[in-house]
């Protein structure tokens, strides 16, 4: 007995459709032209390439990666630390959020994860976390316990010192706390007492060095009100330079957020350092600062801390600063 017919209208396969298989036209491979409801073939189907994996298909980690990744194509050999001395490498890494230690096998088999600028060839490498540089996908991971990344909003009146021997404010009584818990900690850059703003606080010296050396040319950004309103020709003559008694100071960015009976709101980004240097250029071209606020080092920003507070750094603004200063 014939079948039903097809839902494309075709006859089924039996005794009725035998005969349209005899007439039908067959490809190289003996299968038979498949045919729409009108009776004309159907057009072929492109045949769907198995896709090679990429590295983005695999497990992600909870860093970062980096825009540019060179990674030295030099093998970490497990054995050379795994002797019982350090930390598990896994373990390390699932301690540092980027992975749990399961998960954290599969990046080290992937090749993802280097120890000191080399690939970590096999499983059972230990690490010591208070010396060893540690990256995953290029990105470095901050595993040392003992370092401590603060941000604080330095308020007005309050001197960028730790403590102050003529008994003023300073920035040393907002973290009572953490000096009286035996933390030293030391500020990266300074902020003259009538600025208030972003600074950051932290034990690791080689990043607060780093952060302070012209050489990695690490932007700030300062919101100033000044006296006057502004226009572009302001902006042409901080990005072109203003001269200085110390030399020309050029700004990177500037910006007029707003200008108000007589005053104006200034946003300047530059990478320089020089003492009161935002309040002295904007006073030579004519715009003398009545406040100042630094809202932004690097990538790492105020948002709406209040000024008096700080906070913890998170693992992505530090990342941000290991990058920018190639550590």
């Amino acid at each position: 007995m014939a079948q039903s017919a097809r839902r494309d209208g075709t006859p089924g396969r039996g005794a009725g459709s035998s005969r349209s298989h005899k007439n039908s036209h067959h490809q190289p491979g003996g299968r038979g032209v498949e045919r729409n409801r009108f009776g004309k073939p159907k057009a072929a189907k492109p045949v769907k390439q198995e896709r090679k994996p990429r590295d983005s298909d695999m497990l992600l980690s909870n860093a970062r990666p980096a825009r540019k990744q060179h990674v030295k194509k030099v093998a970490f050999d497990a054995s050379a630390n795994n002797q019982g001395e350090g930390i598990r490498l896994q373990k390390v890494l699932a301690k540092a959020g980027v992975a749990s230690r399961r998960h954290a096998e599969v990046l080290i088999d992937a090749g993802r994860v280097e120890v000191n600028g080399k690939i970590v060839a096999q499983q059972g490498l230990r690490v010591y976390p208070d010396r060893d540089v540690i990256r995953v996908d290029g990105v470095r991971i901050n595993v040392n316990d003992e370092n401590q990344y603060f941000i604080l909003n330095k308020p007005r009146g309050m001197h960028s010192t730790m403590s102050d021997e003529l008994g003023r404010p300073c920035i040393g009584d907002l973290m009572s706390e953490r000096i009286a818990s035996g933390q030293r900690l030391f500020h990266v850059g300074r902020l003259d007492a009538d600025t208030e703003g972003l600074l950051i606080l932290t034990n690791d010296g080689e990043l607060a060095n780093r952060l302070m050396h012209p050489k990695y040319h690490v932007s700030k950004t300062y919101l100033a009100t000044v006296l006057g309103e502004a226009d572009n020709k302001l902006i042409q003559q901080l990005r072109a330079g203003i001269e200085l008694d110390d030399g020309i100071a050029k700004a990177d960015y500037v910006q007029i957020v707003d200008t108000y009976q007589g005053k104006s709101l200034v946003r300047v980004e530059l990478h320089e350092g020089r003492k009161h240097i935002v309040r002295r250029m904007l006073k030579a071209a004519g715009y003398p600062v009545q406040h100042l606020v630094r809202t932004k080092l690097h990538t790492v920003s105020l948002g709406d801390m209040k000024p008096g507070f700080y906070r913890a750094l998170n693992s992505s603004e530090l990342t941000s600063l290991y990058k920018a200063v190639d550590m």
